[in-house]
């Protein structure tokens, strides 16, 4: 049984929402604009939220921003809209939700988004320890090749580690560092990899997105969407270089 707060501008949706939850044996809670929704999230944490997208006093993507800025969204997310588009879908999940439900909604994705986000909202939190800062070197013109490779380094955990937890680290030739925690959840490490796998190719191809589509094997479009869908802007490479 979970805590589950439901937000929504429809009474119709709040009410088939209540009822299907209800019926796994989950305690509901609804909200029926952003104002309500603050208020109940101030009184306490619920388990899981699902949120809409379109509401007439604030949108269910600006409440999220509010969570994230103040600290409250510990919790899982699952975005709802029937009119939504994809850029907003992916600046959702950017922002820090789990999921989106595409309205109108089967019986089967709702309860297997709530079963997964139940999931997740039972895990520790883990803070991220990974950074793609670029650290200062300096090599001679022989010793950076033209076709740049990463190193991958594993330190595996032995008992006299302890607690210390066994991470991976990643060097090219493009003095670029770059550490992974293997405790990361694995959403969180695939997108840390990809981010630091992005910007490697930007920055090898002085930003031209043809040639780091063409060395990724992705379409533009796809490019472009999983650029933005991991915060990368692709005018970066070019600056750095």
């Amino acid at each position: 049984m979970a805590n589950i707060l439901v937000v929504d501008d429809e009474m119709g949706i709040r009410e088939l929402l209540s009822e299907i939850l209800g019926d796994e044996g989950h305690v509901v809670a609804t909200a029926e604009n952003a104002q309500q929704a603050r208020e109940l999230r101030a009184n306490g944490t619920p388990d899981l939220v699902l949120l809409d997208i379109w509401m007439p006093d604030t949108d269910g993507v600006t409440l999220l921003k509010e969570w994230q800025r103040d600290g409250l969204l510990t919790m899982p997310v699952i975005m709802m809209s029937g009119h939504a588009t994809i850029d907003t879908a992916v600046e959702a999940t950017r922002i820090g939700a789990m999921s989106f439900l595409e309205k109108p909604i089967s019986l089967q994705k709702l309860l297997k988004a709530v079963q997964q986000g139940l999931t997740r909202g039972h895990e520790p939190v883990r803070v991220p320890s990974f950074h793609t800062r670029p650290t200062m070197a300096v090599h001679t013109e022989a010793q950076v090749s033209h076709h740049k490779e990463v190193a991958f380094a594993y330190v595996s955990p032995s008992p006299m580690m302890g607690m210390q937890s066994s991470s991976m680290s990643l060097q090219s030739n493009e003095t670029q560092v770059f550490t992974l925690s293997f405790d990361l959840p694995l959403r969180e490490a695939r997108d840390a990899f990809e981010r630091a796998y992005f910007e490697h190719h930007l920055q090898r191809e002085n930003g031209s997105m043809t040639r780091v589509a063409e060395r990724t094997g992705l379409e533009r479009t796809h490019l472009y969407r999983k650029l933005k869908q991991l915060g990368v802007e692709p005018g970066r490479g070019h600056r750095k270089a």
